[in-house]
């Protein structure tokens, strides 16, 4: 049995981020409960730096009616490629391709059993991970 063509792989997993009701007291959890050095990135936004043994992330601040999230971002070549091939195979579109100033492109989708995953485009002097 043969694999379908993939017109635009994934690199693997290059970003996790957590979507916090109360993002600066998880902030404090985790970099209390595993020593992870956290970095503001702008307003709602902190990044857990990777020191080289794993993959950084980030904690985002939600507010009413977003929902609380955990979810990981795939590192890709092109977005909308992405994006459109997912919804062939059965994913909705959660977010539209949005560009992240001096990062690069990301979109999320909600596979085929309800799970939110981000794709990436990191910009091409941005390494892909964070």
């Amino acid at each position: 049995m043969s694999r379908p063509e993939v017109p635009a792989p994934g690199r693997g997993v290059i970003h996790w981020e957590i979507g916090a009701r109360d993002a600066e007291r998880l902030r404090k959890f985790y970099a209390d409960l595993f020593g992870w050095e956290i970095r503001d990135a702008g307003p709602g936004y902190s990044l857990m730096v990777s020191d080289g043994d794993g993959i950084g992330g980030g904690i985002l601040q939600v507010e009413d009616p977003m929902p609380t999230y955990l979810t990981v971002h795939v590192g890709v070549d092109d977005v909308e490629t992405v994006l459109a091939r997912s919804a062939t195979l059965g994913a909705t579109e959660t977010v539209a391709p949005t560009l992240i100033p001096g990062v690069g492109y990301f979109a999320m989708f909600r596979d085929p059993e309800g799970h939110d995953i981000g794709i990436l485009a990191p910009l091409p002097t941005r390494p892909l991970q964070s």
